[in-house]
């Protein structure tokens, strides 16, 4: 057992952050490659939204499959498939020239970012922490997947202004292989108890899968996938389109944010910025509030934040704003969803049973994401699928209130 006064900050810790840093500043600007790809090509918007869709489908599918084979195999051979998948999934598709082969390749970049991502990544850091800073260290890695947004899109767009987007997509594939030097410092010492040792990958999924808190929380993630995969891919181009201009003399233009195409990515940057102190704010509520009930103040936020930008004049400042307050909620849920997983179900099989509460995160970012492209190109705008996403986040602000965030023991049926 580990003591109480254990340290928070371990290799493990910073080695899981490295990771969940890089693969998701590849995985966060690819909304910035939608009208340079569409463009050089002359496809509808809903031909490279697919392809983000299905990426973020096949990252959901991908999530439970490489938690089952960290478990089974080794954390380590799971990151290492996950990022040669993905840098191939990215070198692969840089010589795809129709819509049908990137959304093929989608399956392989999706699989490679479940591979390097938090099912995976959140298991073994989940596993290394002592009880008492379980919920802070998984906050802290999720936050550095939000620092990796940070600077991901931003970057996209600026290696654009220089190179084809093929050749991005070859220098991205090089960096995610970055990770691999991670490797040797992500070891986790097995916390479990000897009685959830003693039980089956397939004991513990019947298990949760009759409990009807599961179940929600299942369905509650989904809004989650739909809103954050949604924005993620099409909000560049929203700001591009739609934001009024910005001012000469501006604050934004005096730092060299002069066209509405520079702000949509500036715009995930500061989602991204403000999703750190979001993340690590409810990594620490987590371990001194009830979860669902935090859940369900973010799903609210969100709803609120989304409802009313779309009502209001789309300008430079309501752009930053609505960005500050949504990253601020961003990723907030992932420690309190998974650290809600390992709390009802234990630590053993982590990495499988939040995987599979990931898929129905995935499940809704597939949506968001193809409905935003189909939406757009039989409407000329977002109007509609915005208002689902504000629907669906209401959705999941309910459906949290019910579950019994109790723990639940070995061997019991709901």
């Amino acid at each position: 057992m580990q003591s109480a006064k254990a340290p928070l900050i371990t290799p493990v810790l910073i080695a899981g952050c490295a990771v969940l840093m890089i693969s998701f500043a590849i995985r966060a600007s690819f909304g910035v490659f939608q009208i340079p790809i569409a463009s050089e090509f002359g496809w509808l918007r809903a031909d490279f939204s697919l392809a983000i869709a299905i990426q973020n489908l096949a990252w959901g599918i991908g999530q439970p499959l490489f938690g089952a084979m960290a478990e089974r195999f080794g954390d380590r051979k799971a990151i290492i498939l996950g990022a040669l998948m993905y840098a191939l999934g990215l070198v692969l598709s840089a010589y795809a020239v129709t819509p049908g082969q990137h959304q093929l390749l989608a399956i392989l970049v999706g699989f490679g970012i479940a591979g390097t991502g938090f099912g995976v990544i959140l298991a073994i850091v989940g596993r290394a922490a002592s009880a008492e800073n379980r919920s802070m260290a998984l906050g802290i890695a999720t936050a550095a997947g939000s620092a990796g947004q940070v600077f991901g899109a931003p970057t996209a767009e600026w290696l654009l202004q220089s190179y084809s987007w093929q050749t991005v997509f070859m220098i991205f594939a090089v960096v995610i292989l970055t990770t691999l030097a991670a490797l040797p410092f992500l070891r986790s010492p097995q916390l479990a108890s000897k009685q959830e040792l003693e039980e089956s990958l397939g004991t513990v999924l019947v298990r949760a899968f009759k409990d009807p808190s599961y179940t929600l929380i299942f369905l509650g993630f989904f809004s989650c996938g739909y809103q954050l995969a949604f924005i993620t891919a099409h909000f560049p181009a929203f700001v591009t389109e739609l934001c009024s201009p910005i001012d000469a003399g501006s604050m934004l233009s005096n730092i060299g944010v002069t066209t509405t195409s520079a702000l949509g990515a500036v715009s995930i940057a500061v989602i991204g910025l403000f999703n750190i102190a979001g993340t690590l704010t409810a990594g620490y509520l987590g371990k001194r509030y009830t979860k669902k009930y935090l859940l369900f103040g973010i799903y609210v936020g969100r709803t609120i934040a989304a409802a009313l930008f779309i009502l209001l004049p789309i300008t430079p400042v309501s752009v930053l704003v609505f960005s500050a307050i949504m990253g601020s909620l961003w990723l907030a849920t992932v420690p309190l969803t998974s650290g809600l997983v390992a709390h009802i179900y234990g630590i053993r099989y982590m990495g499988t049973l939040y995987g599979v509460v990931f898929l129905s995160h995935q499940i809704g970012g597939f949506l968001g994401v193809w409905l935003g492209g189909k939406m757009y190109d039989l409407n000329g705008d977002y109007t509609l699928v915005w208002w689902i996403g504000v629907g669906v986040g209401a959705f999941s602000a309910l459906v949290h209130l019910p579950i019994r965030e109790r723990v639940m023991p070995v061997g019991q049926a709901a």
